[in-house]
Order: C-alpha cells, then structure tokens, then sequence
C-alpha cells in the first residue's frame, strides 16, 4: 500500500505538470510573453515550442517605426542597438562583427553583423540568418524610385521571426547548438553589378565571427512575412543542400503549415544562402516567397514603397516560425 500511494502521487504529479506544460498559454499582446504553447509531436514524443505570431509581429513593427534601416542612418544605429539588446536578453552570447565595407558606387558602410549563440560550446550547430538592413531606394516603384522604403517584408519579416525564435530558445532549452545570424548591408545592390548584393554576408563567410566557425547547415529567411506567401524550392537550395530542403518542406508538413511549402524547384536566387554555401563552405537554403503573378517572381510590392506593414501577415509569420521551431527542436 504504501509503494502503491507514493506511486500514484508521483503519477499524478507528472500529470499535472505536463497538462500545464502542454496547456499553458502566451500573453498575445507582450513582445515578450512569459509562457508558450507547447505542440507534442506524437511519433517521437518531441515537445516543440508554439511560435508566437503576436510578439513576432510586434517585433517587425518596431522595426519598421524605425524608419528605413539604411545603413549609415540613424534609423539604422537604432535597429542594431535594438536587435542587439534584444538578442542579448535572450541568447547566451552575442558577438556584435563591425567592418568598413565598400560599395559599388564607390560609397563605404559601417556595417554590424549580429549573431546570436545558444549553447555556443556545442559543435552539433544550426545557423539560421537573415539580413536586417533595407532597400535605399524604391526603384521597382513608379514614384519617389530615389528614396529609401519601409522593408516591412524585405528584410523586417525575417528579424522578426529570428528575434521570436531567440525568445523561444531563452525560455525553452534545445539540445544542439544554434546561431542567429543578422546581416547587414545586404539590400545596397544592382543586378548589373555582381557580387554587389549581401555584403554583410560576403565578409562574414570570409571572416567568421569566431575563427573556424562552421554549422551542419543553415537556414535563409528572406521575404517571410507576405500576405498568401507561397515558399517554393529555390534552385540554389536544391543544389547546395537538398536534403535540408526536404528536411524543412517535411517539418512544415508536420507543424500544420505545409500549403505554404510547395513541392516546386523555382528559379534561382544569389541571395545570402549563396555565400554561405559557397565561401563559407556551409550547406544552406533559402526560405523567400515565390509569386508567379510578376515578372522577376517576387511580390509586387518588392522594391517599391508598398512593402510596409500593410504587406505582412500574422499567419505567413506563424508558419514560418513554427515550421524552423519544428525543424530545429527535433533535431538529433
């Protein structure tokens, strides 16, 4: 008898106490709420964090209250400190890469490359990444094509979902190692000049924030906030790293959200994932929206003064966070 009390009040306690993880739920209205839904993935008893869409959103609108985050802007100085201090209320180190970097045009930025560690001595590593600075002009746009936009989308969406991440890892601890990475000066190119995009990116890949540093893959948030975002299998991705295409498509399936992944090799894109697979040596894939409905295959606002907060939606954000925390949590 006694054995058998003790048992079943130890039962009972493990009871209560997973019907509270399991049921416990965020404050929608905080940046920062306290306590996250918790999804069980049954067929391997993974429990995997629930992606806060509300504080994401909240994330990218600070963001975007900024201004336009070109670099050498006040706005901009605002956004790294901004990202900075958020990152290192959450992360267990934050490694802020300053540099002179020089432009096609002859102009040179100050640029700052933040990445965010979790578990920084593991060597079983993610790096997922996007870039946080914006477009300086509005040149896919039929007015004011000089001046800079609000990059809600370009730029903004992927922080956002990034920053929600890290605030997911504080409160709920992952086995591996895992990197956040926001790059600067990505957005300053011209298609006629090579190389002229994501240069925040270039020279990280060519000096790492720590010497060495490598990752079992890495993921690219480009563009991840659109209304009726469809995320198609970009070719550079499909050649790099196809198995962590497959890898991520299968995890969206899982968490619910696999009608915003299609099955479909699309164009290909230099984007940041370009020089992360193909100077940094690291196999990497870019999650970015794909629209027929236009001739360069982006949404139509991309470029143009549009691409504010009225362009993003709660739902593309919540599918692509849960679709990383799914990925990332049931990771071996």
């Amino acid at each position: 008898m006694g054995r058998i009390g003790i048992l079943s009040n130890i039962v009972g306690v493990c009871v209560v106490v997973f019907l509270l993880l399991v049921f416990s739920c965020g404050n929608p209205n905080s940046e920062d709420p306290k306590n996250d839904n918790l999804i069980v993935t049954p067929e391997k008893s993974v429990v995997v964090p629930s992606f806060n869409a509300d504080s994401a959103y909240k994330y990218l609108s600070t963001q975007v209250a900024f201004g336009p985050r070109v670099p050498n802007s006040e706005a901009h100085t605002q956004c790294a400190n901004y990202i900075i201090a958020k990152t290192t209320a959450y992360a267990d180190t934050v490694y802020v890469q300053q540099a002179l970097i020089p432009t096609y045009d002859g102009n040179n930025f100050e640029i700052k490359n933040i990445i965010a560690s979790f578990n920084p001595e593991n060597k079983n590593r993610v790096l997922l990444f996007a870039h946080w600075d914006t477009r300086p002009w509005g040149d896919q746009d039929t007015k004011d094509k000089d001046k800079p936009i609000d990059g809600a989308n370009d730029g903004g969406s992927g922080v956002a979902v990034l920053l929600e991440v890290a605030r997911v890892l504080a409160n709920n601890k992952i086995s591996i190692g895992l990197d956040l990475a926001f790059f600067d000066l990505e957005d300053y190119g011209k298609s006629e000049h090579e190389d002229s995009y994501g240069l925040g990116t270039q020279y990280w890949a060519r000096n790492p924030h720590i010497k060495g540093y490598t990752a079992n893959y890495g993921i690219l948030l480009d563009m991840v906030g659109g209304k009726n975002a469809v995320f198609t299998q970009e070719g550079n991705s499909i050649q790099f790293a196809e198995n962590i295409v497959g890898k991520v498509w299968a995890a969206a399936t899982k968490a619910g959200y696999g009608t915003f992944f299609k099955y479909e090799q699309t164009n290909f894109i230099t984007d940041d994932h370009y020089y992360v697979n193909t100077i940094a040596n690291i196999p990497s894939i870019d999650i970015i929206q794909h629209d027929e409905s236009t001739t360069h295959n982006f949404a139509p606002y991309w470029h143009t003064h549009s691409d504010n907060m009225e362009s993003v939606d709660k739902q593309t954000l919540k599918a692509v966070g849960q679709t990383l925390l799914q990925t990332i949590y049931t990771e071996k």
